[in-house]
């Protein structure tokens, strides 16, 4: 899955987190960080095409936000798993709470 490969890296996660608050300007990411525009150009272009992020311009600004359908699809990604692993911890549980079980032991 492309977008979980992009959010290995700590700085684009760390956009992705900065812009769960809002849209900004690009100037305005980079001033965040300590690595050059260029470099955060970079990283904003690999979320845009993970499809995480989105641009729009404004005059001279591109403004940067989450993709709401991108951001879609790795929710409902992370909540496929969530219910494999809901339904083995639930059974978990119960064989530990079992009082049969307790004489199997």
């Amino acid at each position: 899955m492309q977008p979980l490969s992009v959010l290995a890296d700590p700085t684009r996660r760390q956009i992705v987190e900065l812009l769960a608050g809002g849209a900004l300007c690009a100037g305005d990411i980079a001033r965040r960080f300590a690595i050059s525009a260029p470099a955060i150009s970079q990283h904003l272009k690999m979320l845009r095409n993970a499809r995480l992020i989105q641009v729009r311009r404004d005059a001279q600004k591109r403004i940067y936000e989450l993709n709401p359908q991108g951001v879609e699809e790795l929710r409902e990604w992370v909540e496929r798993l969530r219910g494999f692993w809901s339904a083995r911890l639930d059974a978990l549980e119960s064989a530990l709470t079992d009082p049969q079980q307790e004489r199997l032991r």
